[in-house]
């Protein structure tokens, strides 16, 4: 058992799915050693849902296998790749064993729990399968203070809502369904209309109903973003500024999200990333320095790796 679960946990095979996702965290303009950090947790968020969602085998004794290693790791004798890679980044920055064991849990609901009654039940869920990414990512920038913790849960959840909103269909085919249920009702929306070749009116207005939800949870990261420094302000402005882009291509598209995926282009991602960089410079108007900071983002490349998800249930990432 456990040497299939390996086989099919290969490192390589489980970041390669890295670029298809939303949480740009491996910014150019980053440190070195903090791309290794940041990589590093996003090499094990991606490899619990690879578990959670793909293993062609028994899927809980796959998650059960997972806290072996969490319990090697934390133990100071970590075995598989993904875990003795991410041992550095748990021993530098002194990192509690919570937000692992939150995404873990996560993977283990997504097994028998296929539907959410309401928004607020869908929250919880994203309590475990995204907030915990903003947090570890914050613990990498030191920069983790109550307020800042606060923003970033409500950061992750938005991005947790819009890779819902932009799986419907692979989400339905799997038999999972993360519209809120009272939601679906409300609008006329039923599971059958999920499997659809193209969204339906009724479909379409209760996707712009829960993107304005997301939109109103990452309106919050521009205050995060602007209340840090650096390459820690970089980084949560990317997260943020790749959501709202992906927002915006799903507005652009009258919310049709059973066809072709809908995501946003690098020139989009950057447009937002300027906008969301600079925010306290727009605020105090002509800040010194605010129009180099926002030259330096417009010419930068983005490196399309994400937490998944940060989370794909990430998410950094559904």
């Amino acid at each position: 058992m456990n040497e299939a679960v390996e086989r099919h946990a290969g490192l390589d095979a489980v970041m390669a799915r890295a670029p298809s996702e939303n949480f740009p965290v491996a910014l150019r303009m980053l440190p070195r050693a903090v791309q290794g950090h940041l990589r590093a947790i996003y090499g094990y968020a991606r490899l619990v849902d690879t578990l959670g969602d793909e293993y062609p085998g028994d899927r809980l004794a796959a998650l059960d296998w997972v806290e072996a290693q969490l319990d090697d790791l934390f133990a100071g004798a970590p075995r598989h790749e993904a875990f003795v890679r991410l041992a550095p980044t748990v021993e530098r920055f002194g990192l509690g064993r919570d937000p692992f064991d939150g995404l873990l849990a996560a993977n283990r609901l997504d097994q028998h729990k296929t539907a959410y009654a309401d928004f607020d039940e869908l929250m919880g869920y994203c309590e475990l399968s995204a907030s915990p990414v903003g947090r570890l990512v914050l613990a990498v920038f030191e920069a983790a203070t109550p307020d800042r913790l606060r923003a970033s849960d409500q950061v992750c959840s938005g991005l947790q809502v819009l890779e819902h909103l932009q799986d419907v269909g692979e989400d339905a085919a799997n038999g999972r369904v993360y519209l809120p249920a009272d939601d679906m009702e409300r609008f006329g929306v039923c599971v059958e209309d999920l499997g659809a070749p193209a969204a339906s009116a009724n479909l379409r207005g209760l996707v712009a109903y829960e993107a304005s939800r997301a939109r109103s949870m990452l309106d919050q990261g521009r205050g995060l973003a602007a209340s840090l420094r650096g390459p820690a302000r970089l980084a949560v402005a990317g997260f943020v500024a790749g959501g709202l882009a992906n927002l915006d291509a799903l507005e652009a598209a009258r919310y049709e999200v059973l066809g072709a995926p809908r995501k946003a282009g690098a020139a989009r991602v950057l447009g937002r990333l300027a906008g969301v960089y600079s925010h306290r410079e727009r605020r105090r108007r002509a800040k010194p320095g605010a129009a180099r900071a926002r030259g330096r983002i417009a010419g930068m490349r983005l490196s399309r790796v994400s937490l998944s998800g940060a989370a794909r249930r990430g998410a950094v990432s559904r």
